[in-house]
């Protein structure tokens, strides 16, 4: 087998990175110091990602292919460890939808409130396909704000044809539902379903339009087309990031009705670097290895600087953030 280059996005940006094919998976390196392999895009990959580890090494190690670590994760409801290999806990925010009206009935006061208060005002929810008129209005979502849940939003000030392009992966396995006000759309989903599984890929409204609750339309239409489908569980992610238990994104998802669900991800040293790697954790990142309380603080001055950042992009305010952090 022959090494090749696969394009993927890191922080929205497009860049080649080794690759080769294993049995019927597109494995990818990625890392400078710490090389690791994985499966390109493996949230969305059909079947059991890795059936046999010790045949699925060998003809990574063959191929040329150079990588000091193997990852790889067991998709759920498949939750028990299955390989004996050093794993971690990972997580999902899964709603079960085997009933709508479950959900619906599980779902706090507030949040049913937020759904009907989005009809009442107006908003129009329904699945639409991927055209130049719904690529049209994500292009307009996504140069709302350069900042989204005090990051950089990666998206913003590309221009149409790349938003258009960027979004119109896997179409032959995805839905799109949008959220319209006055015909005009002010939020969207990106749906990809595997196995019976559905994953948001992107989710994303105006926050112009926040007072109209987009998002908890959009998700409560989004449960209801899962549970026709017959999709076993509705994804959002992960429920928790490391040690980052405490933020606004994780109470919105519970508030939405998703639950945590943990399954096994798998870590395989293949060199020396490898097990040292691996043996210290070191995979967990600053996210994973950071006390809470000092991971918080950090975070919040993070979110204060871009919070300045943007204001400062739209003139509501004379200095930059590195300005005024040096006075």
């Amino acid at each position: 087998m022959a090494v090749n280059f696969s394009e993927i996005r890191v922080k929205g940006k497009n860049t080649l990175v080794p690759s080769a094919e294993i049995d019927g998976r597109t494995v990818i390196v990625t890392g400078k110091w710490i090389k690791t392999a994985a499966i390109r895009d493996e949230e969305i990959v059909a079947g059991e990602p890795v059936k046999n580890p010790a045949a699925f090494i060998m003809a990574l190690t063959k191929d040329g292919l150079k990588a000091d670590v193997l990852t790889f994760f067991q998709r759920p409801p498949d939750v028990t460890p299955k390989f004996n290999h050093h794993f971690e806990w990972d997580n999902y925010a899964v709603v079960d939808t085997t009933t709508f009206e479950a959900w619906w009935e599980k779902l706090p006061q507030e949040a049913r409130k937020n759904t009907r208060r989005s009809a009442k005002r107006g908003v129009v929810v329904k699945a639409v396909p991927y055209d130049d008129a719904l690529a049209q209005g994500i292009h307009r979502l996504c140069n709302e704000s350069p900042v989204r849940q005090g990051r950089p939003f990666w998206h913003y000030g590309k221009d149409f044809a790349t938003v258009k392009r960027e979004h119109a992966t896997f179409l032959e396995q995805s839905e799109f539902i949008g959220a319209y006000f006055q015909d005009e759309l002010i939020g969207f989903i990106k749906i990809v379903y595997v196995d019976r599984i559905a994953v948001i890929l992107h989710i994303l409204a105006f926050n112009s339009h926040y007072d109209k609750r987009p998002l908890n339309a959009l998700l409560t239409k989004a449960v209801e087309i899962c549970a026709q489908k017959n999709v076993r569980y509705f994804v959002y992610g992960k429920y928790v990031y490391g040690n980052k238990k405490d933020s606004s994104l994780v109470e919105f998802k519970r508030r939405s009705g998703f639950e945590q669900i943990n399954f096994p991800r798998y870590y395989i040293p293949l060199t020396l670097k490898g097990r040292v790697y691996v043996g210290l954790r070191l995979y967990r990142g600053a996210v994973g290895l950071l006390p809470e309380p000092v991971l918080k603080r950090l975070l919040q001055i993070r979110d204060w600087f871009n919070n300045r950042k943007e204001k400062f992009a739209e003139g509501k305010i004379d200095s930059p953030p590195s300005r005024l952090v040096a006075e």
